[in-house]
Order: structure tokens, then C-alpha cells, then sequence
């Protein structure tokens, strides 16, 4: 079957924005829902988006639009890429204004608080007529809307429609790779924001690499834990949307996690950090979450438990490092 024609991209934050240009340069009618209206009036007017994309040119013929129904109304697709914390609410919306034949990419990356649900199961439960995927991968956001060289994992279920998705936002320049394991390319996307947090604390503390890359090997097979418990498939864990994204946003300060675990290690606090932010950091909403889900599965993951008890406990980072440094030895 042929690749979908007319994509909705709902969110104009980075990502949203800079997949919205994907798809316009893979020669589809693209529209943009933009909550904040200087954003959908900037793109309309060929400005770019100021707010959350500075200085990026976009291509040309992005339609964007502050009103939903009409941002969606002539979708094919629809990419959802709003703030994992904000997903139900918008998926809600969503529901009364989509034909149930109509799929829904999801990338937003993070764990539901409370819930401690993945954005699938999110939006399978509001929007239940809708076929869904997953998009996860190693992408900074500015690269992709340059249309830098980008390789990421579509994952869904029905691999036919998996199949029409590639060919709609595949681009030479952007490449997507198939996949059914929903739950290994979401896992992956929020235990590596976590991650990051750490890698930029041992950075902004002057830790040294070997740490680094100690804390990434680590925290890998962190990750590979929680997925394999929740149903992931270990090839996931080890592909684009698991390693792949953990090495990414683990050393780049490009990664706003990895910035903000940086700022960290520096001394600055929590709530300074974000206040200079506009910018959503998921990995400080993922570390309560991930931390949750791994002790009802049972998983151990010392290293997002001390980014947990660093950025929401107030643990001194000196003793964070001094505890984890003090487990018990064991096998790799």
C-alpha cells in the first residue's frame, strides 16, 4: 500500500516541530498543532519556531494551526508528541475528533505518573479504535530539523501499516527501521532520559570518563532489566531505541537531561534548573516513574534510584556516588 499523504504532527515543542519538517521534506501535506499561538503564527510566516527551535530554518509549506479540530481534521496520520505527562489529556481531546481507521505515532518518551503506565497503554486506553506506534530513537531534535543524518525504530503491531508509516516519513536523510516491540522502544525512551541525568552529573562533577562509561554500562543493563520484565524483547534493549538512545543522550549537552544532570554536578538545585527552562525535562518526571515501576516489577536499579534521590530527596550527590560505590560486589 501506498505511504499516508496528509500528517498531522500534534505539539510544536523541538521534537514535534522538527518531525513536522521530516515529514514536509518527505513530500507530505504536513499540519502542525501548536498550543502557544506566536508559535503556529511564526511558522505560518516562515519564521521558524522561535520558542522551542531557535534560529532553524524549516521548510517551506507547514501548515500550523492553535485550533485541534482543524489542525486534524483532514489527518491521515496523526504524531503525538506532546509531553508524556500531558498524553492522556490530549489523547482525550483526540478521541472525539479522530475516525477510529485513523493510527497515532507516539513519541513522546516517559512512564504515566500514578498510573506508571507506557504511553501505549495510555493511549490504548483513550483512544481505543486507533491503530498505534511507537517512534524512539537516538534524535536530537536541532539535527533532525536540519535534516542531519537520523536513524530511528518505528515500532508497532500490524506490520503492514508499520510498512506505510516507514514509507510516509522516511526521507533520505531520515531513516526508520520496523518493529513489534512496542514495549522495548518505550522503555528504552525513558530509563536513557534518567540515565542522562546521571552521565551529566558525573560531567559537571568532574568524575571523569571512566566513570561515564561505567555509569552507561551500568545502566544499560539497568534498562535491558526493566524491559526484559516488562516484555521487551533483549534485541530492542539493544537496538536504536534502547543503546542506541542511551549513548545519544549520555554524552551531548545538546540532550536536556544530560544538561540538567550537568547543572547538577555544578551545584546548582532542582528547581533553579528548571526555572530557566522552557523546555519540558522529561528525565526529572521519568526518574519518579521509572523508579516506581521498577519496584513493582521487582527490578533492581540502583542508578535511578540515586537520580530519584537526587533530584526529588535532596541526597547530597557526594553521598549518592559513595553508596552506589559501596554495593556489594558481584557478577556482571
Amino acid at each position: 500500500m501506498s505511504a499516508f499523504q496528509n500528517v498531522t504532527v500534534v505539539g510544536a515543542g523541538a521534537w514535534g516541530t522538527a518531525l513536522a519538517a521530516t515529514a514536509r521534506r518527505a513530500g507530505r501535506t504536513t499540519r502542525l498543532y501548536a498550543r502557544e499561538t506566536e508559535v503556529a503564527e511564526a511558522v505560518n510566516a516562515g519564521k521558524g519556531n522561535p520558542v522551542f527551535l531557535k534560529d532553524i530554518e524549516l521548510p517551506d509549506g507547514i501548515q500550523a494551526n492553535s485550533d485541534l479540530g482543524a489542525a486534524v481534521a483532514e489527518a491521515e496520520v496523526v504524531i503525538l508528541v506532546v509531553p508524556a505527562q500531558f498524553l492522556r489529556a490530549t489523547a482525550a481531546d483526540l478521541a472525539a475528533l479522530l475516525s477510529p481507521e485513523i493510527p497515532v505515532v507516539l513519541a513522546a518518551k516517559g512512564i504515566e505518573q500514578g498510573s506508571l503506565k507506557l504511553m501505549s497503554e495510555v493511549a490504548e486506553e483513550t483512544l481505543p479504535d486507533n491503530p498505534i506506534a511507537v517512534l524512539s530513537g537516538p534524535s536530537f531534535a536541532a539535527e533532525v530539523a536540519r535534516a542531519l543524518p537520523a536513524a530511528l525504530t518505528l515500532a508497532n503491531t500490524d506490520e503492514t501499516l508499520g510498512k506505510r508509516l516507514i514509507d510516509t516519513l522516511t526521507s533520505p536523510m531520515f531513516r526508520l527501521y520496523q518493529s513489534t516491540d512496542l514495549v522495548g522502544a518505550e522503555i528504552g525512551g525513558a530509563v536513557k532520559n534518567v540515565l542522562a541525568i546521571a552521565c551529566g552529573i558525573v560531567e559537571g562533577r568532574g568524575l571523569g570518563d571512566n566513570a561515564r562509561a561505567a555509569l552507561i554500562t551500568r545502566g544499560l543493563a539497568e534498562m535491558v532489566r526493566l524491559g526484559l520484565a516488562k516484555g521487551a524483547t533483549r534485541e530492542t534493549m539493544m537496538g536504536l531505541a534502547g543503546l542506541g538512545d542511551l549513548v545519544l543522550t549520555c554524552n551531548a549537552m545538546q540532550s536536556r537531561n544530560f544538561s540538567f544532570g550537568h547543572a547538577l554536578g555544578r551545584g546548582k538545585s532542582p528547581d533553579e534548573i528548571l526555572a530557566e527552562r522552557v523546555a519540558v525535562t522529561e528525565g526529572v518526571t521519568s526518574a519518579v516513574s521509572v523508579t516506581e515501576l521498577a519496584r513493582k516489577l521487582a527490578v533492581e536499579m540502583p542508578l535511578c534510584d540515586a537520580v530519584h534521590a537526587i533530584v526529588h530527596e535532596g541526597r547530597d550527590i557526594d553521598t549518592a556516588m559513595t553508596m552506589l560505590m559501596a554495593r556489594p560486589l558481584t557478577f556482571e
